[in-house]
């Protein structure tokens, strides 16, 4: 491997952007959205024609496809580059691999792949690991006649004679459940479609509890019944949602004993139960929905057990009978701290696991059921990231756990929870070797303009020379109060072994400081998601880890609306971003309840239909609406056309309102992948390519004297 900085060898593989060709130009069809006394002329609302008639619609699939020739054309120079780097990241995967075994019921349960296969075998073994192989599903075999293929939702009856799982081939999240035989081999009939893909079994192993979407926008409606070996037609609707800002779904005990239908929006829940060994009785409510109020339940002996923000901003556990369920009849078990955001529980037959996140980082605290003694895993890194594993077996004193961190890769424990033994099971293979040593991660604050100490993780190879000359990549999120957790990944280190410093911004809108985190980087506090990240760029610029010549972002999603955002606020800031799947036509979308999932997001974002105050705010930071005439970094935008998430028009729009007003010269990507959605490629290895393409883009802007190319 060349060393950082060195020159390339050989040029003509890293020649410089093809710009002998124009871009497209969008057609402009003027529409005119008028609300709350605002005209505002949207020339690109054609392009939502597709989402409206389908296939009909020829005219935005020839523009998104004029933008992949054009996309094509212009890094064609770097076609070995992206051949080189998908072909080193997919040499560090283990392809002959099999997950660590999870026991339940009387049989270990895991997933292995093999040599040039993109999926996996779903398989089994009865008692012990040395049994004979039971494969449940061959998704390699299922998945060849299918450009995209996703199966999920893997549920095993109670007698272990019956799997129900979910399939997507289209990408749109849209999961048609099938039932298999697993003594036969044979699969039922019936089918069941337009479903999430998860499924509950009730104990009499005959019944099968699901989700319906709406086909159009894709909301959680209704709770079904179906029986084994009747039509879907038959189904029995138990539960109907008519509040359409809230999600539901379906789920079961760890001890088997109940199941729950779960109705949750940003800001409440709500929560139904039936026993298990009765499929045919009425749900009931556990605890009526509150305003502001979450709470989730779990199940433990004589007890229920209810982790919620009831009077506790960062959540509290607290416990009931399971004969008195309303709130007042709740006691703390765990009392809330204001500098400790209780996050989840597991439930074993004699210890319960809480999740804690605490200055930002996870904590696992074991507490004995019987004694009340508790005690933390102790993990000894500044920054890192552990979640509670595959735990599907209530009988053991056995806790599964992951361990990451932006040097270590991910690592598979068992915990012993009486004797606290701790012992790897397995931790991912780098192929070709890797070793930790070589690289350095660090912990840093940055103070944001109002005061907040916001925290960054930075990882970068030994070697590294902060006197501002080094690229560096940011990356963001800082929505729904997913946060954002420092993790290991084999494909960043084509990025750190080229003198690359990668770095997270653990930004406001994320819950990694706590429920107020959140709650500060949402509705009509979202700048501050925004400005966060700025300053982060700022601090990491001030501080020598780059420069401005050499800084990059990159967020997908809603983290791409922070892209979007940041580039009209701080343009010069950045010599290029990333923008992945970006929801970037916020007003617009908000204001359409026919596009999927919107009113599942009013909590988040606001209603700008139906409040005046929460369109204004809206659109003051909406990246579409904030478009100017100015110069904007080089920029490589992708979408799917079949996303579910976020539609291929919202960055369609964007890229062609950014053409038309943009004064620099600087590179604009618009990158559809025709076939997928959200999420990408199915693949374990088709995905590589996106990756491929947008590490190469970073380098090709780095120049030709890039290091080791």
């Amino acid at each position: 491997m060349t060393a950082c900085n060195a020159p390339i060898k050989d040029e003509k593989e890293f020649s410089m952007w093809n710009s002998d060709i124009n871009p497209p130009v969008a057609k402009i069809k003027t529409h005119e959205r008028s609300i709350h006394g605002d005209i505002v002329t949207d020339n690109y609302y054609w392009m939502i024609d597709y989402f409206k008639k389908g296939p009909d619609s020829t005219e935005v699939v020839g523009y998104l496809k004029e933008e992949n020739a054009y996309l094509d054309s212009m890094m064609s120079g770097s076609k070995a580059l992206r051949e080189k780097l998908y072909e080193e990241m997919k040499g560090r995967i283990k392809e002959k691999d099999e997950s660590v075994p999870v026991f339940k019921n009387g049989y270990f349960y895991y997933i292995r792949t093999e040599d040039g296969k993109q999926y996996y075998k779903y398989c089994r073994k009865k008692g012990s690991l040395e049994a004979p192989e039971e494969i449940l599903l061959d998704v390699d075999e299922l998945a060849k006649a299918h450009p995209y293929y996703a199966a999920t939702g893997f549920n095993v009856s109670e007698d272990n004679k019956l799997l129900a799982f979910g399939v997507d081939t289209v990408s749109r999240r849209q999961y048609t459940i099938y039932i298999k035989n697993l003594e036969t081999g044979q699969l039922f009939k019936e089918s069941i479609h337009g479903t999430t893909g998860s499924s509950v079994w009730a104990n009499d192993n005959k019944t099968l509890f699901y989700t319906l979407n709406n086909p159009a926008t894709l909301l959680t409606e209704k709770i079904r019944r179906h029986k084994l070996n009747t039509s879907e037609t038959e189904d029995i609707t138990v539960y109907q949602e008519k509040d359409p800002t809230n999600y539901i779904g379906v789920e079961k005990t760890k001890s088997g004993k109940f199941i729950f239908i779960v109705s949750e929006a940003t800001l409440s829940s709500e929560m139904r139960f039936i026993r298990a060994n009765e499929p045919d009785a009425a749900f009931t409510i556990f605890q009526p929905r509150m305003k502001e109020v979450l709470y989730e339940v779990h199940e433990l002996g004589d007890k229920f057990y209810i982790v919620t923000n009831l009077n506790a901003k960062n959540f509290r556990l607290m416990g009931c009978s399971l004969d008195e369920t309303g709130s007042s009849a709740w006691k703390d078990v765990i009392p809330h701290r204001s500098d400790v955001l209780l996050e989840d529980i597991d439930v074993f037959k004699d210890h319960l696991v809480v999740t804690e996140r605490k200055n930002g980082l996870i904590q696992l605290r074991i507490r004995s059921i019987s004694s009340g003694q508790e005690h933390y895993i102790d993990f000894g890194e500044p920054a890192y990231s552990a979640a509670v594993g595959s735990n599907p077996e209530f009988n053991t004193s056995t806790l599964r756990y992951s361990y990451t961190s932006l040097v270590t890769p991910n690592s598979t424990y068992d915990y012993n929870m009486d004797t606290r033994e701790k012992k790897l099971m397995k931790q991912q293979e780098v192929v070709g070797g890797y070793d930790a040593k070589e690289y350095a991660t660090e912990r840093l604050y940055v103070t944001a303009r109002d005061g907040s100490g916001i925290p960054v993780s930075v990882v970068y190879k030994q070697g590294f020379v902060k006197d501002g000359n080094a690229p560096l990549l940011l990356y963001g999120y800082g929505s729904y109060g997913n946060s954002m957790n420092a993790t290991f990944s084999s494909n960043r280190l084509s990025l750190l072994n080229r003198g690359f410093a990668f770095a997270i911004a653990h930004i406001r809108g994320g819950q990694e400081m706590g429920r107020q985190w959140y709650e500060d980087g949402k509705m009509m506090k979202k700048k501050n998601t925004f400005t966060d990240f700025i300053d982060c760029g700022e601090f990491l610029v001030k501080e020598k880890f780059t420069s401005k010549a050499h800084l990059y972002a990159q967020g997908g999603s809603a983290g791409g609306l922070l892209m979007g955002a940041v580039i009209n606020m701080a343009p010069d800031l950045w010599h290029g971003v990333i923008a992945q799947v970006p929801f970037v036509d916020v007003v617009n979308t908000m204001l359409d309840s026919s596009i999927p999932l919107t009113t599942n997001e009013y909590d988040e974002w606001g209603n700008p239909e139906k409040s005046k105050e929460a369109y204004d705010y809206m659109k003051s930071y909406s990246p579409y609406e904030n478009v100017e005439r100015k110069d904007y970094p080089n920029m490589l935008v992708t979408t799917g056309l079949h996303d579910s998430q976020v539609q291929y028009f919202e960055p369609a729009k964007w890229v062609a309102k950014l053409r038309a007003m943009k004064t620099d010269n600087n590179i604009l990507l618009l990158h559809t992948n025709m076939d997928f959605g959200h999420g990408g490629a199915s693949g374990r290895f088709d995905y590589l390519k996106d990756i491929a393409l947008e590490y190469a883009f970073l380098f090709r802007l780095e120049g030709a004297g890039f290091t080791g190319l």
